[in-house]
Formats: structure tokens, C-alpha cells, sequence
């Protein structure tokens, strides 16, 4: 038997789905390329130096994942929303996972100071490729110095398994320059337990665990019977589908926020409509460009939902749902596009981000854990059945962060691509600008740079539009 150490966690639902669906040519990995204004020749090695120095003091850092032998929890019967705690007198599940403190870690083999590059997108792209070492803290940070010294880069990538985008971003910034941030607030102290409890639920909760459990399963058969239903219908292009190659390919653009905000206030909405309403144009730009032309084409996107609350990085864990919704790349009409968007998207929030195909990911939670073991490789190549292309939004925050004291100008998130797609589009905010982050298959979509080079085309003709 393999028991789980005292200091480790076990993988919620979600995270062990991650762990399970890589492959070596779908690696599950997320990833951010900061561009920071050097301040001398050597600021790119002294970043080096920086990141492996913090690293080793930052506990999350040290985490590896490790399989196991999974005990299961009454608790975890009844509500499936909950992680399950430890005791080895509990009956045995097998294909579990967690995370535990590598006893042997070195930052060295995480940070990696390469040779000056001139285009930083194109050098990430063949690092995006490579998969993570399953059999260590499963997280690397690459210090690219650029060719002219006034600027170098660095790429974070963090296993979806070990953080999502919030997670992933408090690790990066915990081997940045300390930043001046509020403190957080006191969180409750819990009232003591006595030894038992826990063990086994209060009698007194069992109703309402009873009407959980019960809601779970009208959920779930909810969110299948509309997964069921999305894959009818489908209307996308050939050019966002693509035979697993394992290559990558990065192109990032960014555009000013003001220009959103301009659009956002013509004709209403929010923020996030207007920036997936310039995918859908960018699209339809980029596809007639091409020569696939944009006809009857409505991909299915998938926008990824944080469920988590703020202010609670912690527990380790994805709490993730989503939105499934059709991109009007048919449509000729940019302000038509942004309505569109708006109207699916406002349908979305009022159904919730718990029902819906686009909550799939919320399914994990009634999969024991050997049905991750055994049946998510098979799930990662259904992918492109459910959606054509993610959209998400990684929030960053407006304060200026310096690694070394040079200021970090440019933020791409990256996102993982699904198995059969050739298309991932992140988006952050920061510091006045929208940067969207571009992932592709390299062999599928040789043209990425004409894509990014549509989004901000894209941009200007919704202004355009706003103004006449």
C-alpha cells in the first residue's frame, strides 16, 4: 500500500482530470510570458538568479504529485463537492493522487536562463511544447534574455493539476519583487472538534446532505443531457481542428483598453462581451484571409467560469465551471457580432455557471477516483465533440510588479490545447491593455502572426462602427 504522507493534499476531482487527460502531445500545462524592460545587459541572468533563489522558499513551489492509493470518505459519498480527508482505517479507492513536498527539490532544475533570442513569442512556442517531468514539482519558469539587452522575458508554466490561473498567478508572484498589497483579512478561527467528528456527518445534517446529494445527481443529468446536445449541429471550420501533432506555435497582440471601453459604452455590455466579440470578428477575418472562407461558420467556444471566491486562493484546487456558446464568426456585421455575444452570454449567467454544457468540468466531481485513472485519456480525445476553441479570461492584478527591479511591461496568458483543436485563446488585462495570448497546433495553423494581426484589426473596425 502507498499511503498518503501527513503533509500532502489529496487532488480535488478537477485536478486529478488534469493529471489524467495529458498526453505527450496535449501536455496540461498553463503558461505566461512576462516581458520586462531591462535595466542593464545582465538583467536577464540576475532575473535567473532571482527566481531559483525565491523559489525555494515558497512552499507551493516544492509540491510534486505523486499517485496513490486513494482512501475514500464516507463524507465524500454523500457530498462529492468536498475533498476527502485521511484515515487508514477507511475502506480503499483506487487511482487517486496528491500533492506532497518533494523532499529533494532543487529551484535549478526549474529555472533556466537561455541564450538571447529576437522574438520571444516564436522562441515560447517550442517550450509550450514540451511536456512537464510528471515525477517532480511539476512547474518550470525560462528567463529568455532578448537579442538587443533593453529586454527579456519570462515564461511561466504551471501543470493545470497543481494551480489554475489564480493559483498559478500567486505562485509567479510569490518570486517576483515583493509588491505593496493589502493585507488580507482574518479568517475565522473554527470552533474546536472533538475526535469524532467528522468521521462520520452529524445526524442532524444528514437532510441536508441527503437534498445535496439528491441536487448533485439532477445537476449532473442536467449538464449531460446538455453536453449531449451540444455536440448536434456543428458548425465550425476545418482550420480550428487538428491531428495531435504535439507542435506549438505563440503569437500575442495587445490593444488598448481605452479602445474596449469606448465600444463597451456605445453600445452596452461588458468588457468581457466586447473582448470574445473581437475573437468571433478576428476569426472571420482570419478565415476569409486564408481562404476557408466564414460562411455557416459558428464555432462552439467554451469560456472557462472561476468558482472560486475571492480573496480564497487557498485550498489548493480548480474550482472551475464554464459557458458554452456559439461565436457569430458568420455574421458580416461587427456591432451584430458584439450583440450576438452579449445576448448568449447574459443567457449563460442567468442559467449560472452550474448548468449548461459548459459546466462539463463540474462532472469530475462524481467520478470516483480510478474512473479519472481509467477513463479521462478517452475523455481528451472527445474534446473537440463538446467545443471548437477555449476563450478565457485570466485576471491579473493593476499593480506594477519588477522582477530585479525591471518593470514588467507585457503579460500573454497561455492555455492548454485539447486534443483535436488547433486553437486556444487566453486574454489579461493589465495596466491599461488587453494582451491576448495565442496557443496553436504549429503544423494546423501555420499563420498564428495573421490571426493576432486580425484581432486588432478587428478592434478598430468595432470602433469604427461605434462612431458612424
Amino acid at each position: 500500500m502507498n499511503p498518503r504522507p501527513a503533509d500532502s493534499d489529496l487532488l480535488a476531482p478537477l485536478d486529478l482530470a488534469f493529471w489524467n487527460i495529458e498526453s505527450r502531445a496535449h501536455p496540461m500545462h498553463l503558461g505566461a510570458l512576462g516581458i520586462f524592460a531591462a535595466n542593464s545587459p545582465a538583467a536577464g541572468r540576475h532575473a535567473a538568479e532571482l527566481l531559483a533563489a525565491r523559489a525555494a522558499g515558497v512552499p507551493g513551489l516544492r509540491m510534486r504529485i505523486r499517485d496513490l492509493w486513494q482512501p475514500l470518505d464516507l463524507r465524500q459519498g454523500l457530498d462529492l463537492r468536498k475533498a476527502s480527508g485521511f484515515d487508514p482505517r477507511r475502506p480503499l479507492a483506487f487511482g487517486g493522487a496528491a500533492r506532497e513536498a518533494a523532499p529533494d527539490f532543487e529551484p535549478l532544475d526549474h529555472v533556466r536562463l537561455h541564450a538571447p533570442v529576437a522574438d520571444f513569442h516564436a522562441a515560447v512556442g517550442a517550450l509550450m511544447q514540451r511536456p512537464l517531468e510528471r515525477d517532480r514539482p511539476p512547474w518550470e519558469a525560462h528567463v529568455l534574455p532578448g537579442v538587443d539587452g533593453t529586454s527579456f522575458a519570462v515564461l511561466f508554466k504551471f501543470h493545470h493539476a497543481l494551480a489554475d490561473g489564480l493559483r498559478a498567478l500567486a505562485l509567479a508572484a510569490a518570486v517576483l519583487d515583493p509588491m505593496d498589497t493589502p493585507a488580507p483579512r482574518p479568517r475565522p478561527t473554527e470552533p474546536a472538534r472533538g475526535l469524532l467528528s467528522g468521521l462520520v456527518p452529524a445526524v442532524t445534517k444528514l437532510p441536508g446532505l441527503v437534498r445535496g446529494a439528491l441536487s448533485d445527481v439532477g445537476r449532473a443529468l442536467d449538464i449531460g443531457a446538455s453536453v449531449a446536445r451540444a455536440t448536434l449541429d456543428v458548425r465550425s471550420s476545418a482550420a480550428l481542428v487538428s491531428q495531435p501533432t504535439g507542435t506549438r506555435r505563440i503569437a500575442g497582440v495587445a490593444v488598448e483598453l481605452d479602445e474596449i471601453h469606448t465600444i463597451r459604452k456605445s453600445v452596452g455590455g461588458t468588457v468581457n462581451d466586447v473582448l470574445i466579440a473581437v475573437v468571433a470578428g478576428a476569426l472571420r477575418r482570419w478565415l476569409d484571409e486564408r481562404g476557408d472562407g466564414s460562411d455557416g461558420v459558428s464555432p462552439r467556444a467554451l469560456i472557462p467560469v472561476s468558482r472560486r471566491r475571492p480573496r480564497t486562493a487557498h485550498p489548493q484546487g480548480n474550482r472551475l465551471s464554464g459557458y458554452l456558446m456559439r461565436l457569430p464568426v458568420d455574421d458580416p456585421d461587427p456591432l451584430a457580432r458584439l450583440a450576438t455575444v452579449r445576448t448568449a452570454m447574459n443567457h449563460n449567467k442567468d442559467a449560472g455557471p452550474n448548468r449548461g454544457a459548459g459546466a462539463v468540468a463540474l462532472l469530475a466531481d462524481h467520478v470516483p477516483p480510478i474512473g479519472h485513472r481509467l477513463g479521462m485519456p478517452v475523455v481528451g480525445r472527445a474534446a473537440r465533440l463538446l467545443f471548437d476553441i477555449l476563450v478565457t479570461s485570466v485576471p491579473l492584478p493593476s499593480l506594477g510588479m519588477t522582477l530585479g527591479g525591471c518593470p514588467l511591461t507585457e503579460v500573454y496568458p497561455l492555455a492548454p490545447l485539447a486534443r483535436g483543436q488547433a486553437l486556444a485563446v487566453a486574454v489579461s488585462t493589465f495596466r491599461g491593455r488587453v494582451h491576448y495570448g495565442l496557443v496553436a497546433d504549429a503544423e494546423a495553423v501555420p499563420d498564428l502572426d495573421l490571426l493576432a494581426k486580425s484581432l486588432t484589426v478587428e478592434v478598430a473596425e468595432l470602433n469604427a462602427a461605434c462612431v458612424s
